[in-house]
């Protein structure tokens, strides 16, 4: 089929939830995709941040290939092979010690929540079920994850949502402090900020909530949706400041592109849950599981975490030359392959669209940005190429 005949299929009988670009990708490798035309692009989202592999990963792609001809589902009513396995590798690479599986970042959120506010119950009794959450944030579009996101632009759609949220400002310190109360059960925040901006907390913020956290007896849940499986240059983000948190949440990455989503947590705030509190019908099957444990193979035989690091400090220092040499370039920021930077003008999108004829891949932040996440595998020259693409982008639109 071609682009045109996709997109009205997609037009007739698609929902309209999504402002879709007019392409249609038909084939991946590494960091390029193709449409149905044969174009190329070079693709600086990995989409949002899910395909660290880049696309169509070979032994990801042999090991759901493998998986499918022998057992596609059987239910969680049975022991999976391939959930234990992963499971063991996450908390091998984490601080956790159990891991529940789902099927997206939403749902991971989703059962931190309510492991927060059953291990509150069992160990403080009832009336301390708050969550405080940063604004900026995002942590998913359910009525729960979305009262849990501060200040989304669409909330008022969707009232009444689910409460037992307060909202803080970000990196905030005392105003997190003051928010605290004897109905706070635990902390949610990201530790870089990803949909919200690419917001990096000062150095010792995650280290101070941490410790409020523990005075007050409250949980710290991060959510590492987008930052985890390598995004920043480590395992997780939480790494990059000297602190572990109660509950962890994945996906994303987690399974190059099958859906999978994760909530880790410690062995005392883990065993708060019982059979019958949480469930999932598809959430940690033998194909995602399959994927997952060779997301994590194919990270450590191919130093991704150590290419990461080093193709983001080089995008890092493309960028704060092109803010150098664009005056309506600025605030140039992130960690790893997480990055971002603002624009004057409220054009953003016009960028985006410019880099896009450009046949480059990226994403506005509102008006004011373009944010970048590229494969965790991209190369020097990848960078290279998408930095003078930028720069042509850039100069087409601000001049």
């Amino acid at each position: 089929m071609t682009t045109n005949e996709i997109i009205q299929l997609t037009t007739q009988y698609v929902m309209n939830t999504y402002g879709r670009q007019p392409v249609a990708f038909v084939r991946g490798k590494g960091c390029r995709l193709w449409d149905a035309e044969g174009e190329e692009y070079l693709d600086f989202l990995a989409g949002i941040a899910v395909c660290g592999l880049g696309h169509a990963p070979e032994a990801v792609a042999e090991a759901i290939g493998e998986q499918a001809k022998r057992l596609l589902h059987t239910s969680n009513l049975y022991h999976i092979a391939p959930q234990s396995l992963l499971a063991r590798e996450l908390c091998r690479i984490s601080y956790a010690d159990k891991v529940f599986f789902c099927n997206s970042g939403m749902e991971a959120n989703e059962a931190a929540i309510k492991l927060a506010r059953k291990h509150s119950l069992k160990k403080h009794g009832e009336g301390r079920a708050e969550i405080i959450t940063a604004e900026h944030s995002f942590h998913g579009r359910s009525l729960g994850t979305l009262a849990a996101t501060a200040k989304y632009h669409r909330q008022d759609h969707f009232a009444p949502l689910a409460p037992g949220f307060v909202h803080v400002p970000w990196d905030d310190v005392p105003a997190l402090e003051a928010a605290i109360t004897d109905h706070t059960c635990a902390i949610l925040l990201e530790p870089v900020q990803g949909e919200g901006g690419v917001h990096v907390p000062s150095p010792d913020y995650l280290k101070q909530v941490r410790g409020l956290c523990d005075q007050y007896e409250l949980l710290l849940i991060l959510d590492e949706v987008q930052t985890g499986m390598g995004r920043t240059g480590k395992w997780f983000g939480y790494e990059h400041f000297g602190i572990e948190p109660d509950i962890m949440t994945l996906a994303k990455a987690l399974g190059s592109g099958m859906p999978i989503g994760a909530c880790l947590a410690t062995d005392e705030v883990a065993s708060a849950f019982e059979p019958g509190d949480h469930a999932t019908t598809f959430g940690g099957n033998y194909l995602a599981c399959a994927a997952g444990l060779a997301t994590i193979e194919a990270m450590e035989q191919g130093d991704v975490l150590a290419n990461a690091t080093a193709r983001g400090e080089q995008l890092d220092a493309g960028l704060q030359a092109l803010a150098g040499k664009h005056e309506a370039v600025s605030n140039v920021r992130g960690l790893g392959l997480l990055r971002a930077f603002d624009i004057a003008g409220d054009v953003a999108g016009a960028v985006q669209s410019a880099c896009f004829k450009r046949r480059l891949i990226v994403i506005a932040l509102g008006t004011y940005g373009i944010r970048l996440a590229p494969p965790l595998i991209v190369s020097e020259a990848d960078v290279a190429e998408a930095l003078a693409i930028l720069d042509e982008s850039l100069a087409s639109v601000l001049t």
